[in-house]
C-alpha cells in the first residue's frame, strides 16, 4: 500500500515551503515575465519564455531575455503597433545570431506574429482561443490552436518542436507550463486568466516531475507522455481537486535544483520533505505502488 492521501499530501505541501523561495524563482523561466509590471506585456513574455523552456536552466533564461529585448519594455504594444512584417525586420536582423536549441531568430518572429494574429481576432490575447466550447474537454481547444499555427507558422523544426498536439498523445509539457502561469493564482504564477479553470489544468510533464512523481506513487507508467501527465494530474487531483498544479513547480525544482540524488538514502535525503515517502532505488518503477485512498 503506497501512502495515504493525507500523509502525501502533508509531504507534498512541506515541499512546497522548502521551495517557495526567491532563490528557486530565480531557476524558473517564469521569473521573465513577471519582471514586467502590464497583464498583457507579461503574457507575451510568458508565451516566448514557456516555449523556450527546455534545455540547461541558466542559458534558456539568459535566451528568452535576449529574445524579447528588441520588444523593450512593453512588448505587447510593440507588437500591436507594428505589422507583421515589420516585427520580422525588426527581430530578424537585430537578432540574426540569436538562438535557443532548435529555435532562431526567424523562428521566433513567427511565434511573435502568431501572438498578433491572435490577439487581434480576440482583443484580450489568446485566452479565448485556449477556452473549450461548453461540455468539451480543455485540450480540444488546445489542440484546434496547435492545428491551425501548424497550417499558418512556417514548417521549420523549431515551429514543429513547440507544437505537439495533445490529441495525438503528446505531454505538451511548454503549453501546459504556459497555461498553469496564465491560469493559476497562486504563487508562484501570473493568475492573469479568470475564465480557464485551475482545476481543468494538466502538469508540465518534464524529466524530473516523471522521475519524482514515480518515486512517490503518483505514476506507474514508464514513459513520460499524455498518458503520463493525466495519471500524475489526476493522483494530485485528489489532494487538491480545485488546485492540482499546486505541486508542479515544487516536484519539479526537486530536481531542476540538483536536490534529488535519485537513490534513497538517509544521509543525502533525510532532509527531504519526501523522504518518508520516497520509493526512489528501493525497486522497480513498475512496482512501485501508487498513492492509497485514506482510511
Amino acid at each position: 500500500m503506497g501512502a495515504s492521501l493525507k500523509t502525501l499530501k502533508a509531504r507534498l505541501d512541506g515541499l512546497c515551503l522548502r521551495y517557495d523561495t526567491a532563490g528557486a524563482l530565480e531557476k524558473d523561466p517564469i521569473s521573465v515575465p513577471l519582471a514586467y509590471p502590464a497583464a498583457m506585456d507579461r503574457e507575451v513574455a510568458a508565451f516566448v519564455a514557456a516555449h523556450l523552456a527546455y534545455g540547461r536552466v541558466d542559458p534558456m533564461i539568459r535566451a528568452v531575455r535576449g529574445a524579447l529585448a528588441p520588444l523593450g519594455a512593453a512588448p505587447a504594444s510593440w507588437l500591436r503597433e507594428r505589422s507583421e512584417a515589420q516585427i520580422r525586420r525588426s527581430l530578424e536582423g537585430p537578432l540574426a545570431d540569436w538562438s535557443w536549441r532548435f529555435h532562431t531568430a526567424t523562428d521566433l518572429a513567427s511565434w511573435l506574429v502568431a501572438w498578433k494574429r491572435l490577439d487581434a481576432e480576440s482583443r484580450s490575447g489568446l485566452e479565448p482561443h485556449l477556452l473549450p466550447a461548453p461540455g468539451e474537454e480543455p485540450d480540444a481547444a488546445l489542440s484546434r490552436l496547435v492545428q491551425r499555427l501548424r497550417a499558418e507558422l512556417p514548417a521549420s523544426y523549431g515551429s514543429r518542436f513547440s507544437l505537439p498536439d495533445p490529441l495525438e498523445g503528446a505531454a505538451c509539457k511548454r503549453w501546459r507550463m504556459f497555461l498553469r502561469w496564465m491560469v493559476r493564482p497562486g504563487w508562484p504564477d501570473l493568475g492573469l486568466w479568470s475564465r480557464y479553470p485551475a482545476s481543468a489544468l494538466i502538469i508540465p510533464l518534464d524529466t524530473h516531475v516523471a522521475r519524482v512523481s514515480r518515486f512517490i506513487g503518483l505514476t506507474r507508467r514508464a514513459t513520460p507522455d499524455g498518458k503520463m501527465a493525466r495519471e500524475i494530474t489526476e493522483a494530485l487531483r485528489r489532494l487538491d481537486a480545485a488546485d492540482p498544479l499546486r505541486y508542479d513547480f515544487a516536484l519539479s525544482h526537486l530536481g531542476i535544483l540538483g536536490d534529488c540524488p535519485g537513490v534513497r538514502h538517509r544521509s543525502t535525503c533525510a532532509a527531504c520533505p519526501l523522504y518518508s515517502v520516497c520509493r526512489a532505488g528501493s525497486e522497480s518503477a513498475a512496482r512501485i505502488p501508487r498513492i492509497g485512498k485514506e482510511p
